[in-house]
């Protein structure tokens, strides 16, 4: 009868619906999009990207970290935020993601994409790309106590390694730039990293991690990535601001 049959029709559509929810890990939507700026307090077309930054770190649905590169040093401002490893990582990006060549300002978004960090609507759209790539990931739980960083990250379908990746950064700050290309400026970062680490790797199985902070450099607070290794995408992010 007709009535059979729309009964049969709603109980297969909730079979279907039930069958599309994970049984674990964490939903695209529950999770920060990681967008990493690479630049240098001696580049000239970085403020802007770094003023952008500012605005992307407010944000509750981006995980915002600027990295300070040292190739940039020579040239009259030696950037006092900046470390070879960052270097190093912004390098790893560019066999990856297949670039040609290290740039300042560059975003990375999600690990799996990149552009000039100045042009704010390309950037934007590769936020709603990645928004709507991610699948659901591993479930991050992490608090501070009694100078640690205890962790937890959550059992999920990997088809790969990860790369546990700990972050430590400031909170804003200024700095006023007495030579160099960025000469007589004020310059104001966000989110710059200060240390860089890799904890360990992710499988799928649940991993548990406890972080000594104590005499880490980073005022402002702590984040952790779970990246594919290689520099590939990163499918689970939080972060944790410090007390003041």
């Amino acid at each position: 009868s007709f009535g059979c049959m729309k009964n049969f029709i709603r109980i297969l559509t909730l079979c279907v619906a039930t069958t599309l929810v994970p049984l674990s890990g964490a939903f695209a939507e529950d999770r920060p999009v990681v967008v990493e700026l690479f630049t240098s307090q001696g580049c000239s077309s970085c403020p802007p990207a770094e003023a952008y930054m500012r605005e992307l770190a407010d944000r509750k649905d981006i995980l915002a970290l600027e990295f300070h590169v040292d190739y940039w040093d020579y040239i009259g401002w030696k950037d006092k935020f900046a470390k070879r490893a960052f270097t190093n990582r912004q390098q790893g990006y560019v066999y990856s993601l297949k670039g040609r060549y290290k740039y300042t300002p560059q975003m990375v978004v999600g690990g799996v994409s990149h552009a000039v960090g100045s042009k704010r609507g390309v950037i934007e759209a590769e936020i709603k790309r990645r928004k709507q790539s991610m699948g659901a990931g591993p479930k991050i739980d992490v608090r501070k106590e009694n100078g640690e960083i205890v962790a937890r990250i959550g059992a999920g379908e990997a088809n790969s390694v990860y790369d546990i990746v700990f972050v430590t950064f400031d909170k804003n700050h200024s700095t006023e730039v007495k030579r160099g290309e960025n000469k007589g400026k004020t310059l104001v970062n966000a989110r710059v990293v200060r240390e860089y680490d890799m904890l360990g790797s992710w499988s799928g199985e649940p991993v548990n991690l406890r972080i000594p902070i104590a005499g880490r450099p980073g005022n402002g607070g702590c984040a952790i990535l779970v990246q594919k290794r290689e520099y590939g995408e990163i499918v689970a992010a939080v972060s944790l601001p410090f007390d003041s």
